[in-house]
């Protein structure tokens, strides 16, 4: 259903998604109109041409010594050679990256859920043939939708219980639940699986948001069908894409604010470094504050991406000697910029250039022009430097 979704709102893909999959699995696939009572949209169609899991794995990845080829069962899989499988593929290394990074969610969730290490995780119905190419369908749209944001809104619970290899299961799944741990959920009362353990990876994968705040300009949207008929419901997974290339971008903003009064200045400050240098931290700022008993203290505020957070609060303990903080998410907005680099007499500078409604400013980075003796001649140097850079020469 995401393969069908994207395919629905970027049909132009389609034919780079058969030849992925084909690559991998050397199995057939294409995107078909599809209409239920109610909407129209897109399926995503897999035929194994009648050959098994271990006849794809075996014939694919050929691999010997102390990793073994895949014979017997043909429901099952290992992740083992799954793994080997996609990485020895001539896939493009940043689709086999997330075709990994989707498989391993899985893994590591079954391996939580039976009690066993995730290179130890057998796969049975996420191991067969159509779902290995509709996660290396997926891949291939994830990374064709390049630095994108991804969100979700609530998520169907479902309810009763599915009959899977490890027997009769409740809904969701044991390993689908704790991949879906920090979703939104609602139940609207229609039993079954409503969120597939594939499904569920794949979310977890790309570190969806549930906050969507203000999106921008509706591009583009596709529909998804699923091949299970719901009672009166499309069973449908729809995309919506939104182009956010506006002079101001608008996006959510992680903020963690705490105190610090027992700590010394140079120690905070190597701390606060190293929370700069964590990545989805955008800044980190601090000033005086006079705390209780009219202490001096330091006042600390971080931005960062909301999926970010956990991460930031956990360095933040870790990096100070604070005790407990404040978070929040805020709906910001930012201009669109980029920095080049200006050679100039000898010195490379690096320049951020930002488009603004009114034209377009540069500012150079004053520790590249630290080598020129003098404030006189660095301000220069900058200046000319900047001029370039707004021009968009030297890069």
């Amino acid at each position: 259903m995401f393969a069908a979704a994207l395919l629905s709102a970027f049909p132009e893909h389609e034919a780079a998604v058969v030849d992925a999959v084909r690559k991998v699995a050397n199995v057939g696939c294409h995107a078909a109109p599809h209409r239920d009572h109610v909407l129209t949209g897109t399926r995503f169609i897999v035929s194994d041409d009648g050959r098994s899991d271990a006849e794809i794995v075996h014939n694919q990845s050929h691999v010997h010594g102390n990793q073994s080829h895949v014979h017997g069962d043909s429901r099952q899989t290992t992740w083992r050679d799954i793994r080997v499988l996609i990485e020895r593929s001539s896939l493009p290394h940043k689709v086999q990256q997330h075709a990994v990074g989707i498989f391993a969610q899985l893994a590591g969730a079954e391996g939580r859920a039976h009690g066993i290490e995730p290179e130890a995780v057998t796969f049975h119905e996420v191991g067969s043939i159509d779902s290995i190419a509709d996660i290396v369908a997926a891949a291939w749209l994830i990374d064709a939708m390049g630095d994108a944001t991804w969100t979700v809104g609530s998520l169907p619970l479902g309810g009763g219980r599915v009959q899977t290899a490890h027997g009769v299961m409740p809904v969701p799944a044991p390993a689908t639940a704790l991949l879906l741990e920090g979703f939104d959920l609602v139940d609207d009362g229609m039993p079954g699986e409503r969120v597939t353990p594939t499904g569920a990876a794949i979310l977890r994968y790309l570190r969806c948001s549930s906050r969507t705040g203000r999106a921008g300009r509706l591009a583009r949207s596709g529909i998804g069908f699923g091949t299970r008929q719901l009672p009166g419901i499309s069973n449908v997974l729809r995309v919506l894409a939104f182009d956010t290339s506006d002079e101001a971008t608008h996006r959510d903003l992680a903020v963690i604010g705490f105190e610090v009064d027992d700590q010394s200045g140079e120690d905070l400050a190597a701390g606060l470094d190293r929370l700069r240098a964590l990545p989805g931290v955008h800044d980190v700022l601090q000033m005086p504050v006079f705390g209780k008993k009219g202490r001096l203290a330091v006042h600390v505020q971080l931005l960062a991406r909301p999926e970010a957070l956990d991460a930031a609060v956990e360095a933040c303990f870790r990096e100070t000697t604070t005790i407990g903080l404040r978070t929040h998410v805020v709906q910001g907005q930012a201009l669109q910029r980029e920095t080049r680099e200006v050679t100039l007499d000898g010195a490379r500078l690096r320049v951020k250039t930002v488009d603004r409604p009114g034209g377009r400013t540069s500012k150079a980075e004053a520790d590249d022009a630290l080598g020129r003796p003098g404030h006189a001649a660095r301000a220069e140097l900058r200046r000319r430097a900047e001029t370039i850079a707004a021009a968009g020469g030297n890069d």
